[in-house]
């Protein structure tokens, strides 16, 4: 992929954040604890069909040699599906916690032992929801060396992911948001 692939993509993404009404500002309170004036939820975004191919498409074009692609109940769900749709990979959901009945798995799909399983997430702040997701697939015998979020918040989550030898590539930062960064 070029680098001016890369930002039209950028520009595409940001554009799709913003006319759906997923870029808010405000006082929030986000999943890590902290707080911020501007919101993204992604959410917004992929409910609108033409939005969630934008972003797929762009995730697609990403994926590199993963053998399977995996991501979070709820926010990854359907970016997961969708690039699954668009390449052809299995793929599979993680649970926030494991099931109370039933298998009580923390992930439905299959994950054979070594597969290369790319993590698509929709937000990333500290990156500790990734972290999470990483270690549940490599306890279940997959390799992550690579994730791919929609939007970065830069506030911490490029660094703690390579820390455990993972390369976050976000599709979007803050910065490329209009107005985000004031």
């Amino acid at each position: 992929m070029t680098e001016a692939d890369a930002a039209a993509d950028r520009t595409r993404i940001a554009e799709a954040l913003v006319s759906s009404g997923a870029v808010r500002f405000g006082q929030f309170t986000l999943a890590s604890g902290q707080t911020s004036h501007v919101y993204i939820d992604v959410k917004r975004a992929w409910t609108e069909p033409s939005r969630l191919s934008t972003i797929a498409e762009a995730l697609a074009r990403r994926v590199g040699s993963a053998e399977r692609l995996a991501g979070m109940e709820l926010g990854a769900v359907p970016l997961v599906v969708a690039t699954a749709l668009r390449t052809g990979l299995p793929y599979l959901i993680i649970r926030k916690a494991a099931k109370e009945h039933g298998t009580k798995q923390r992930f439905e799909g299959d994950i054979p032992a070594g597969a290369r399983v790319l993590l698509i997430e929709d937000a990333s702040t500290t990156g500790g929801s990734a972290l999470e997701s990483i270690q549940v697939i490599r306890a279940a015998g997959g390799t992550v060396t690579e994730a791919l979020v929609v939007v970065d918040r830069e506030m911490g989550a490029i660094d703690r992911l390579r820390s455990v030898g993972v390369h976050l590539v976000p599709l979007v930062t803050l910065s490329d948001i209009p107005g985000a960064r004031a």
